[in-house]
């Protein structure tokens, strides 16, 4: 049986967009941001990280998105595996993670902020 064409669901951008991030929050993200509150000098590290993802999209003229995030996380890939690099396959032991995986970790903590409220000005 064939489904006619207006009814088939098509993936949109933003749903492969928030796909890539969750799936790199799931592989990344989850354990490395637990680990980045119990080590201090990874959290450090990370927010380093993640100032240099912003200041690279631009994110101090333009709110950073969903998009923007996905893109620069999937080029990073890219280049990274270009230059050898595989995504761990055991455990990670995140005070002596890479740069690449850290990179990804900065951007797991830019997405996970990216739900979160503006700072307003007080009322006037």
């Amino acid at each position: 049986m064939r489904v006619p064409s207006n009814r088939v669901r098509t993936r949109t951008t933003v749903e492969d967009n928030r796909s890539a991030l969750m799936a790199l929050a799931t592989t990344v993200g989850l354990d490395g941001l637990a680990a980045a509150g119990a080590l201090p000098g990874l959290l450090a590290v990370v927010d380093q990280h993640a100032a240099a993802v912003r200041e690279s999209l631009h994110g101090d003229l333009t709110p950073l998105t969903a998009a923007a995030l996905a893109g620069y996380a999937e080029g990073l890939r890219a280049a990274a595996a270009e230059h050898g690099w595989q995504p761990p396959a055991a455990p990670v032991e995140w005070a002596e993670a890479d740069w690449a995986l850290v990179r990804l970790l900065a951007v797991c903590a830019l997405t996970a902020a990216l739900d979160t409220p503006a700072p307003q000005p007080p009322p006037l």
